[in-house]
């Protein structure tokens, strides 16, 4: 007799705590995935002053898990281009340098998503909320410039002296906010904003000091590491002199609109 009151009192221990977690075991089983389109700016060495010029497109796509209304982890992909040119700035300075620079990013990366109200696609309710979102990943770049009609790779020329080629691809940590809309049963719209902080200075060729012209034995690479010349006859790089803005990172910005659908089992959300 004891032994049947001891299974019935484990039973309803059992069912108490499944009931306790269910919230979470069924919000574990909501998957989202979206595409990202929108457009890519960029500051840095050849943009300094300006962080949301937007020049150049991006898009990407992810998929992400929903742990909670509140709480979530995604997978990002984002591919874009980013631009730079000193012609275009408002600075004799920089217009006198004449440098310039367009690059791909090929970006991976995890990030956590926190909502400011409680949001349940493919429910009732809680339709709308903003969102803010933190993460690690990294980014693939080859940083080019055109030259006499050409685009050539600046990293393999060196164009600064450097001992040997930097690194073409670098963490960043990505960050940001936006504000997300359940406008059709599973179906959900996003706008967001989101800036990537990049231990690189290299994303535009361009980080510290003129190299000495002289000391090149590619030609090519003389002519793309100053070309100060090509607008006034007279270059204005001195070996050691300031070429960059010595700042130790670029910094890059996604901004544009997703499409989601969300995933949910037929008794997720009640």
């Amino acid at each position: 007799m004891s032994a049947i009151i001891k299974l019935l009192l484990m039973r309803r221990i059992l069912l108490a705590i499944v009931f306790a977690f269910a919230p979470f075991i069924l919000f574990a089983q909501t998957w989202e995935v979206g595409g990202f389109a929108g457009g890519a700016a960029y500051m840095g060495d050849l943009n300094q002053h300006n962080p949301a010029q937007v020049n150049n497109p991006a898009g990407g796509i992810y998929v992400q898990r929903n742990f909670t209304p509140y709480f979530s982890v995604k997978l990002n992909y984002v591919y874009g281009k980013i631009s730079g040119a000193d012609s275009t700035s408002n600075t004799q300075q920089f217009r006198d340098r004449n440098l310039s620079f367009h690059t791909t990013l090929n970006e991976l990366a995890f990030m956590a998503e926190l909502n400011f109200m409680r949001y349940t696609p493919g429910a009732d309710r809680d339709h709308f909320t903003p969102f803010i979102f933190v993460g690690a990943g990294g980014v693939n770049y080859i940083p080019q410039a055109t030259y006499l009609g050409v685009d050539y790779n600046l990293r393999e020329l060196q164009t600064e002296q450097q001992d040997k080629p930097y690194p073409n691809n670098a963490i960043v940590v990505p960050y940001g906010a936006g504000i997300k809309y359940n406008f059709s049963g599973n179906w959900n719209i996003m706008v967001s904003a989101g800036y990537r902080q990049v231990f690189s200075d290299y994303l535009d060729d361009v980080s510290g000091k003129y190299p000495d012209r002289t000391k090149f034995t590619n030609p090519l690479a003389a002519a793309l590491s100053d070309r100060s010349g090509e607008r006034t006859g007279v270059y204005i790089g001195n070996p050691g002199t300031q070429r960059g803005d010595y700042r130790n990172h670029d910094t890059y910005l996604f901004v544009g609109f997703t499409l989601s659908f969300t995933f949910v089992t037929a008794n997720c959300y009640y």
